[in-house]
C-alpha cells in the first residue's frame, strides 16, 4: 500500500472538491461577462 494513502492530509470527498474547482471560476467568468454586457448595453 502507499504509505501517503495512510494519513491523507483531506479525508473529504474528492468530487465536493471538483465541484469547487469548477463553480467557481465558471461564476467568476460569468461574472466578468455580465458586467461587460451591461457596460455594453448602458454605453449604447
Amino acid at each position: 500500500m502507499n504509505e501517503f494513502e495512510k494519513d491523507p492530509q483531506s479525508k473529504g470527498n474528492d468530487v465536493v472538491d471538483s465541484i469547487h474547482g469548477f463553480v467557481w471560476p465558471f461564476l467568476f467568468f460569468v461574472f466578468i461577462f455580465a458586467i461587460g454586457v451591461v457596460i455594453s448595453v448602458v454605453g449604447h
